[in-house]
């Protein structure tokens, strides 16, 4: 079988890696040709309105899935008559758009902070004064790590924020006083089948994510149980195929729901070493129709983002529970650029840890 993956970045890579071992060829697509996946993977060049590269791309494709949630849609659609693409394009436009995903979300069951769907400054000026501050302003669609959202402090900063994300229709959320932020990994198979990962807990810094700590401590049981039924729930409302991520603030014990991504994700990279059976196999196995693989810990992990460059290997490698993922990506602020998965690490140690690897947590 051969895969087509849309994307041709870090999670294009690791899904290519783990295809290797079950006999499935992968060719990526992706408008640069430097893309790091075309280390590991066939990759092809081209942007993805350019309908000629594209049909190229899926000749001989059993199966095409997308590695970011932010692949134009009508690629997708452009793609359907010539292979089947899984996730498909209901969860690919959901999650492009926070006005529709925030509906969605609450459809399954999740609890939501308060929040407004803005398309004007006097909109916000209206929302602020219901949902109250703080409060933050993000975009519609696009951004990620911290990109296109503004903070708002108090009545006063609307206008600041406003421009600051350059009048694009917006939603506008409460900012809530969290314990800790969690994410959960679930992965639904073509035959209705689904698994879960243990809920994680984990740490940004300037938006972005630096670490990862699976299984996350003091989770009763009854709150794993809760977030795997409303995960399947929202995996059946889309009918999703392959793994799906959703974040949560955590707040006296209960899970606020934050957003979803339709695909692997950062805060499943600890996985590939901690877990039976990796979120990118697992993806993998999905699109394809293969029977899931068991999502149980093998040992307790804490994965460390590599953010900007990459440290020493021979530094990181004298650790005898160190795993190292470097993604062959040209070094760049705020950039990610491979991850180091710690095992058996206590929570506690992770900053003595990243220390002793030079690795810069933020």
């Amino acid at each position: 079988m051969t895969l087509g993956i849309l994307g041709g970045g870090q999670l294009a890579r690791m899904l290519a890696i783990a295809a290797a071992p079950l006999g499935i060829k992968v060719r990526s697509y992706d408008p640069s040709a430097d893309a790091c996946a075309g280390d590991v993977c066939e990759l092809r060049v081209g942007d993805y309105d350019d309908n000629l590269r594209l049909t190229d791309f899926a000749n001989g494709l059993d199966v095409v899935t997308y590695e970011f949630e932010n692949v134009p849609t009508e690629a997708v659609k452009f793609l359907e008559p010539h292979a089947p693409v899984r996730p498909g394009k209901m969860s690919l436009a959901t999650s492009q758009d926070r006005a529709l995903e925030k509906p969605m979300l609450e459809q399954a069951g999740f609890e939501l902070a308060p929040w407004r769907r803005i398309d004007s400054l006097q909109q916000l000026r209206e929302a602020i004064a219901l949902v109250g501050t703080p409060a933050i302003l993000k975009t519609r669609r696009g951004g990620y790590d911290g990109k296109g959202q503004a903070i708002i402090a108090h009545a006063d900063d609307a206008d600041r924020a406003w421009v600051s994300i350059e009048g694009s229709p917006a939603v506008l959320e409460s900012m809530l006083a969290f314990d800790r932020e969690l994410s959960l990994v679930a992965v639904r198979g073509l035959d209705g089948a689904m698994a879960a990962y243990p809920l994680v807990e984990n740490e940004h810094r300037q938006g972005i994510l630096r670490v990862t700590s699976a299984p996350a401590s003091g989770i009763e049981p009854s709150l794993q149980a809760a977030a795997e039924s409303m995960a399947a729930t929202l995996l059946e409302s889309l009918n999703h195929i392959g793994v799906l991520t959703i974040e949560f603030f955590e707040t006296n014990g209960a899970l606020v729901a934050n957003e979803f991504a339709p695909r692997v994700h950062n805060s499943g990279h600890w996985t590939i070493d901690g877990a039976a059976t990796s979120q990118f196999e697992n993806h993998v196995r999905a699109v394809l129709g293969l029977p899931l693989g068991p999502t149980t810990v093998r040992t307790p992990t804490v994965m460390l983002n590599c953010v900007g460059a990459m440290p020493e290997p021979t530094t990181v490698l004298a650790d005898a529970c160190a795993k190292l993922h470097d993604y062959c990506k040209p070094p760049r602020p705020g950039r990610k650029v491979g991850h180091v998965n710690v095992l058996g690490l206590e929570q506690g140690r992770i900053y003595e840890i990243a220390e002793r690897m030079d690795i810069d947590l933020g």
